[in-house]
């Protein structure tokens, strides 16, 4: 298989406006530039970087300075050189690498009501929960002769699922659905029945972190695509996703096109179309987590894109859908729509997993789709108050950070100045605030300049820990830059 790279056009893009920044003599600037894309995610450890004659030409710098970039980045670990396999990125060993295969607390809500928590992006149970519980209740009666196991799930609740796919213009029938217990529940089913282990994952970089988690307990590979920065404008650079597609040629895509989590950016049409086609030409199989679709807080149901799905000539993609978010995480409902040719082995592997998702959860979330939109209303409301309220906050303590506020989700993925999420959080949390560090999104140590930060809790809860949040940066930005002055500096604070 051809090794993973990028031209010189691509970087010349990601590296942007490099000369401007103050980082001594053009060889030292240009180092810093490709170092900070590689901590960043931007540019994926393994890539092999374009020739040094071509990247000059491209970036207008005489070849002599790329030369001596490329031997600062190999003298500092960030690259590796082979006699006719060029110069290959890599991440240095002293970097502490971010696992999701480790187990983790981070997105556990927590229960101690003298902690803010920033970590779990969820929202408390909506007004209209208690009734569907209660009639849901009523009905749980009628069903109590038989046995209580259906694999597939409850039949009704497929019913209403399969209509809202034919409501957004995906025609759907009940025997596309299968009920699950919740979306990282539905991954891992996919994950079990269509691919092997070392087979590759195209994934989001940042993405999902239970996904890459789900991902690496199949012991298949993850194949990282970064996304855009906070100042560029579309999320998605989809040069990049088709390269990787076509020179990695992954089993299978994870995406999440609507209102991605963490950066709550939505996929446009045109980039839906570029993408699904170029999945479809390599033969990649297309999951796509739709958990967040729900919650659009600046763009109208009518006018958000028709599934992912309905862009895949060859019906090759799995839509994952999920109440967690949308309504609320207990009824932990999720469930499969997937090509009719593999629900019999996604049925199958099920059994393997559990034997069915408890049915009065499943008839609660039944009352509440088939009540209508009304409890995600309500929900969009909550979210696009407290969005306001954490947006507010940002820039009366911390109007440095950089962001897009996001037209739907839960979250703002915030770029702060230096690289050090992980000694933020971990001083945010010795001032009573939960936060979920960068590198958590992402794979091998980078994402260290990123944070999310979820407007899931109350307006006033919001604005006292980003009080708390602001006063850790500055004592952790301090200690960076005390470690800056003696000479320290490697690139990244753990």
């Amino acid at each position: 298989m051809t090794a993973r790279e990028v031209t010189a056009t691509q970087v010349a893009r990601w590296l942007g406006p490099w000369r401007e920044r103050p980082r001594g003599s053009a060889y030292q600037a240009l180092h810093a530039s490709i170092e900070q894309l590689l901590l960043d995610g931007r540019l994926p450890a393994g890539t092999r970087l374009p020739a040094e004659r071509e990247l000059a030409r491209v970036i207008g710098v005489s070849r002599t300075t790329v030369t001596a970039a490329y031997t600062l980045l190999r003298d500092r670990g960030f690259a590796s050189a082979r006699q006719g396999s060029g110069t290959r990125t890599q991440l240095p060993h002293s970097i502490p690498r971010s696992s999701a295969a480790q187990p983790s607390d981070t997105f556990v809500p927590s229960s101690r009501e003298d902690i803010l928590d920033l970590a779990c992006a969820a929202l408390p149970a909506p007004a209209g929960l208690a009734q569907a519980v209660s009639a849901a209740t009523h009905d749980h009666s009628a069903h109590l002769s038989g046995n209580g196991y259906d694999h597939l799930g409850q039949p009704l609740l497929r019913e209403l699922i399969a209509d809202r796919y034919t409501a957004r213009g995906m025609p759907t029938t009940p025997d596309d659905i299968l009920v699950t217990g919740g979306a990282v529940q539905a991954l891992a089913l996919v994950l079990r029945t269509v691919t092997e282990p070392g087979e590759r994952v195209l994934v989001e970089h940042p993405t999902y972190p239970n996904a890459l988690e789900a991902i690496s307990r199949a012991f298949t590979r993850t194949v990282p695509v970064s996304l855009a920065s906070a100042d560029t404008g579309s999320a998605w650079d989809v040069e990049s996703v088709i390269a990787t597609v076509y020179q990695s040629a992954p089993r299978l895509a994870y995406l999440i096109p609507d209102f991605h989590n963490p950066t709550g950016q939505l996929m446009d049409d045109e980039h839906r179309v570029a993408v699904a086609s170029a999945l479809t030409r390599a033969h990649t199989l297309t999951v796509v987590d739709e958990t967040m679709v729900d919650l659009g807080l600046d763009v109208d149901p009518a006018d958000q894109p028709p599934p992912f799905a309905a862009y895949d000539a060859s019906d090759r993609t799995i839509l994952l859908g999920s109440m967690s978010k949308s309504h609320w995480g207990g009824l932990r409902i999720g469930w499969v729509r997937a090509p009719r040719e593999l629900m019999p082995a996604l049925a199958a592997a099920r059994a393997s997993l559990d034997l069915g998702t408890p049915l009065l959860s499943q008839l609660t979330a039944a009352h509440l789709l088939a009540a209508g939109p009304g409890v995600v209303h309500e929900q969009r409301d909550r979210l696009r108050a407290r969005r306001q309220g954490l947006v507010a906050a940002l820039q009366h303590h911390l109007p440095q950070w950089r962001y897009r506020v996001p037209t739907g989700g839960l979250s703002l993925w915030c770029e702060l100045e230096r690289p050090v999420s992980t000694a933020l959080a971990t001083a945010a949390a010795q001032r009573g605030v939960r936060l979920a560090a960068g590198p958590r999104f992402g794979a091998n140590g980078t994402l260290e300049r990123f944070v999310r930060l979820p407007f899931t809790l109350p307006e006033d809860q919001l604005a006292d820990a980003v009080q708390r949040v602001a006063t850790a940066y500055a004592a952790v930005t301090q200690v960076s830059s005390t470690a800056r002055v003696a000479g320290v500096e490697t690139g990244i604070v753990t």
